[in-house]
């Protein structure tokens, strides 16, 4: 937790299980410990990437806020898992009252200075005297920013629970990795080899699902393939019955054709 004069932000470093094509949401809760409305402002090196709600506002006397912040879905995977981007939270004592419209656009008021070739400051102490304003973000004109830096980490994502193999480490005492407070070294170098055996399982699962699934495949398959055979021999013998009904047809009546001429030549 980082603890400021006007705000508590909790946590100090914002954690993206990172995923490919899909996008990632962390929190941060601040907490206003004073009995003043204090605004605050959300910034980050890299802007395209991320996506801030809310990323201005104002936080009630002994009150919290949420903030999501969300990273967009990525197409490629980082080689060594490090991020370089950071944000940085920026807070200020705002009039009582205030609200989120108050907040005065920063890069609105930079871009006037740039259109009107004037200073910041001067443009700053215009806009204060010109137009009701209650919060300010710039250190210029006077007003105690309070600045907080949030360093991005990315962490794996978590892995479904894989099958427990037969004469695990049950019962066995784990290895202690602090010694007098001394931490042991050889605790840090084994962490690799500790991932790659949880892989093992998975894989095994993996292909013991696939094995299962080919064979009952292949079952179905062979049980098709006797059915369709008995369902052609079926159809052969009734074929063959077929022909022989009409073979014994004709024959009949072939005999019948042979009497009739024998007793009309009988007559003759």
């Amino acid at each position: 937790m980082s603890t400021g004069e006007l705000l508590n932000i909790e946590p100090q470093e914002l954690q993206f299980p990172f995923e490919l094509k899909k996008q990632i949401s962390c929190s941060l809760q601040l907490s206003n410990k004073t009995d003043d409305f204090v605004a605050f402002k959300v910034k980050t090196t890299n802007p395209k990437k991320y996506c801030v709600r809310p990323n201005t506002g104002v936080v009630l006397p002994r009150s919290t806020c949420d903030v999501i912040v969300t990273m967009q879905a990525q197409k490629e995977k980082p080689s060594d898992m490090q991020c370089k981007d950071k944000f940085l939270l920026q807070s200020v004592v705002a009039s009582p009252g205030a609200t989120t419209k108050d907040i005065t656009p920063e890069m609105v008021v930079r871009l006037l200075c740039m259109v009107f070739c004037v200073s910041f400051c001067d443009l700053v102490q215009l806009i204060c005297t010109c137009v009701p304003v209650n919060v300010q973000f710039n250190k210029e004109s006077g007003h105690n920013v309070e600045e907080c830096k949030l360093k991005v980490n990315y962490v794996d994502p978590p892995r479904p629970p894989s099958p427990v193999r037969e004469g695990s480490e049950e019962g066995s005492s784990p290895r202690a990795s602090v010694d007098n407070g001394n931490f042991n070294d050889s605790e840090f170098k084994a962490a690799p080899r500790a991932f790659g055996e949880r892989h093992e399982p998975q894989d095994n699962s993996e292909a013991k699902t696939l094995i299962v699934k080919l064979t009952d495949e292949r079952n179905s398959a062979i049980q098709q393939n006797n059915r369709l055979q008995q369902e052609l021999d079926l159809l052969r013998r009734e074929a063959n019955t077929s022909r022989g009904g009409i073979a014994f047809i004709y024959v009949v009546i072939v005999g019948l054709i042979g009497i009739i001429l024998g007793y009309i030549l009988k007559k003759t």
